[in-house]
């Protein structure tokens, strides 16, 4: 059982017949669609739109790489802004184009993270990599990947870059007394301490100062770096059983907090706001 086992069951489908490749079978059976809909997953989307809105303004382009099933991608385009969207998974794709409403400017196509070669230069105001980094095992692909997404973005356009954690999620694996399946499947060493990310794995998670050294070969300045849910998914109980004055209350408070360092590390999913040179 690794990292990915922690996930809710609630959010996964019945198995549908495996394709080989163990990212298109964990997204074939995981909902995915739901994931921002909870109480306390909303509190990752709405921070990730409030940073984003920051620097929106009207006539705008946005690139979403690793669109999945088009959470943000159609909220963009819902509010009139045209969208391109790149996403690996079909099965996200045929669920991100039933989800798509008249008169959005929204367009998906299969791609991967790696090699945007079909989009040109300095294209986009906004580029949404909000999911790829979570899959990326080796430093070259992080890398890759980052370069991409700055390259397609309009120089003093935005790039805004989501990782997951690595304390988080070995703080959940004690919480959840899967410590030792993990010890056994070699990917935490009792000894050192280390996390080890197997290719045949499903999340990479990362340390800030992992995260910050990936970028320095890059020609950009960090505006933010930020806890999109903070405390809440070692919550997540608590949260989704709030009423809305204390859930209203909860998220002005992590609103207040999540731009904290001393306590971004402890957040299970990060936003790294990059503003191109």
């Amino acid at each position: 059982m690794r990292l990915f086992d922690l996930i809710k069951k609630k959010f996964f489908k019945k198995q549908p017949v495996k394709t080989g490749n163990h990212l298109v079978d964990f997204y074939n059976r995981i909902d995915e669609d739901s994931r921002l809909l909870s109480k306390h997953g909303r509190i990752e989307f709405l921070t990730t739109v409030k940073y984003v809105e920051k620097y929106l303004k009207d006539g705008m382009k946005i690139m979403e790489i690793g669109a999945a099933t088009g959470r943000y991608s159609h909220y963009f385009a819902q509010k009139g802004f045209e969208v391109d969207a790149v996403e690996l998974v079909e099965h996200n794709i045929e669920i991100f184009k039933t989800n798509t409403k008249p008169g959005e400017k929204v367009n998906i196509r299969q791609g991967n993270a790696l090699d945007l070669s079909d989009y040109e230069d300095n294209t986009y105001d906004i580029t949404l990599l909000l999911g790829p980094m979570y899959h990326l095992y080796t430093e070259e692909d992080q890398k890759k990947a980052l370069s991409e997404a700055i390259r397609i973005t309009k120089p003093n356009g935005f790039i805004f870059v989501a990782y997951c954690m690595l304390d988080p999620s070995i703080f959940g694996c004690f919480k959840n007394n899967r410590i030792d399946k993990l010890i056994e499947e070699g990917e935490f060493d009792p000894v050192t301490l280390e996390a080890y990310f197997p290719p045949h794995g499903i999340f990479k998670v990362y340390l800030k100062d992992e995260i910050f050294d990936l970028t320095k070969i890059f020609n950009v300045e960090r505006l933010y770096f930020l806890a999109t849910d903070g405390y809440t998914c070692h919550m997540k109980e608590a949260v989704d059983q709030m009423d809305e004055e204390t859930y209203e209350l909860y998220l002005k408070y992590h609103f207040k907090t999540c731009e904290r360092q001393d306590l971004v590390g402890m957040s299970h999913h990060t936003l790294d706001v990059l503003r191109k040179e």
